[in-house]
C-alpha cells in the first residue's frame, strides 16, 4: 500500500500502477523501470488503441480457455496474420534482450510498433473460425503477442 501511495504521489495513474503490479516483479528496481516504461508508453501515439487491443486479446484468450503459444506459420492464411507474425518475428530477439536487461522502455517502444499490424489483424482476420487448427493457431499468435507485452505490464488495465 505504501508503494502504491508513493507512486501516486509521484504522479503515476492508479491504472499504470495496477498494470505493473500485475506482473509481480520481486525486484523494486524492475518495478520502477516497468513503471517508467508504462508512463512512456502512455505518451506514445497509438497507445490508447494498443491498450484497447491488449484488452480485446485478453478477453478473447480468457474465453478460449487454455491456449497453446506455438504458432504454425504454415497455417497463417491471411496477409494480416502473416504480417503480424512477421513483425513479431523481426523484433522478438531484440524485445527478449531488452526485457532480460531490464530495459523495459526499449522493449515497450519496440512492441508498440506492432500497432498497425495488430489493427490490421483485427480488421481483416476472424479469430474464432470453425476450423479448429486455424482457430488454435490464431489464438496462439495472439497469446504470443499478449505474452510479450505482459512481461512488462498488463496493458489491458490501462485506459490511456
Amino acid at each position: 500500500a505504501r508503494l502504491r501511495t508513493w507512486y501516486l504521489e509521484q504522479g503515476a495513474q492508479v491504472e499504470q500502477f495496477e498494470a505493473v503490479r500485475a506482473v509481480r516483479s520481486d525486484y523494486p528496481v524492475q518495478f520502477a523501470r516497468r513503471m517508467e516504461a508504462v508512463r512512456r508508453f502512455a505518451e506514445l501515439e497509438g497507445a490508447e488503441a494498443l491498450a484497447a487491443a491488449n484488452k480485446r486479446i485478453g478477453n478473447i484468450l480468457k474465453k478460449a480457455g487454455k491456449v497453446d503459444t506455438r504458432v504454425n506459420p504454415e497455417l497463417l492464411q491471411q496477409a494480416a496474420e502473416r504480417d503480424l507474425w512477421a513483425a513479431w518475428q523481426a523484433m522478438a530477439g531484440e524485445v527478449e534482450k531488452a526485457v532480460q536487461a531490464g530495459e523495459f522502455i526499449a522493449a515497450i517502444e519496440q512492441l508498440a510498433t506492432l500497432r498497425p499490424a495488430v489493427d490490421a489483424f483485427f480488421d481483416q482476420v476472424m479469430v474464432m473460425v470453425e476450423e479448429p487448427a486455424l482457430r488454435a493457431n490464431r489464438l496462439a499468435l495472439l497469446a504470443t503477442i499478449k505474452g510479450a507485452f505482459d512481461r512488462i505490464a498488463d496493458l489491458s488495465k490501462l485506459s490511456v
